[in-house]
């Protein structure tokens, strides 16, 4: 019980480090700021893989109204005259994880873990994600645990790295695939253990419109892979309400 304490009061510690980091760098952020009070320019984005550079703003929000003419909508009524904006705003948020690198977040990790020796585990971790087939939203939790050798990673890490993949245009199993080899390769565990469910709404919005129906994926390195009572005892612990 000491060691699981020493544990999470280190993790703890570590993410308040981590706030104060994050709170000297705006600081200096915004001391950098243009002198006209100006906003900072945008983030220019990476070209995409074949070389081409992203198409601007102005382009997406163009592209936007064409869909809005597609469906039979005019885009120039007032109800959706700021709706091209709002699009691609959103956007920038529901897709932030194009722009996001796990193998960065779990850089740091620390190595106040004691005598600690079974494994970390962070179950019911929300996210929404899209589906890259109807780009339509799938909604649900994962649930995740490793085996620490010497050094863990920040809870909260945990969870960032989920919502670095969920932000992007996905499949659950690819999503099961991204979030177990990142941590697989960023922590070196002894094993990682990997389970979503998810509702999709391209199943109940459309097409057979099977509402409620929950996909569940997993995917196991090491010793969850190895040895099936672990499977077993993850997969008893994620269950378990207590």
């Amino acid at each position: 019980m000491d060691a699981v304490v020493k544990l999470f009061k280190a993790q703890a510690e570590n993410e308040e480090r981590e706030r104060k980091l994050k709170a000297e760098a705006k600081a200096v952020s915004k001391a950098a700021a243009r002198p006209d009070g100006a906003p900072p320019a945008p983030k220019i984005h990476p070209p995409l893989a074949d070389g081409t550079p992203r198409p601007s703003r102005q382009e997406a929000e163009a592209a936007v109204r064409t869909l809005l003419a597609y469906i039979g909508e005019d885009p120039a009524r007032e109800g959706l005259l700021d709706t091209p904006k709002r699009v691609v705003k959103s956007y920038d948020e529901l897709f932030s994880g194009y722009g996001e690198d796990g193998d960065e977040l779990l850089d740091r990790t620390f190595g106040e873990i004691g005598t600690f020796d079974d494994f970390v585990l962070v179950r019911d971790i929300p996210f929404h994600s899209h589906c890259e087939h109807h780009m339509v939203p799938f909604v649900g939790k994962a649930h995740i645990a490793y085996f620490p050798v010497e050094r863990v990673v920040g809870l909260s890490k945990i969870a960032r790295v989920v919502d670095i993949f969920a932000r992007r245009l996905q499949t659950q199993e690819h999503l099961t695939s991204q979030i177990t080899t990142t941590l697989d390769e960023g922590l070196r565990p002894r094993g990682v253990a990997v389970m979503i469910e998810a509702e999709h709404m391209c199943m109940s919005m459309r097409g057979i419109t099977k509402q409620g129906v929950s996909t569940l994926t997993t995917q196991f390195t090491g010793v969850f892979r190895d040895d099936p009572a672990e499977q077993v005892r993850f997969i008893t612990l994620v269950r378990s309400k207590s």
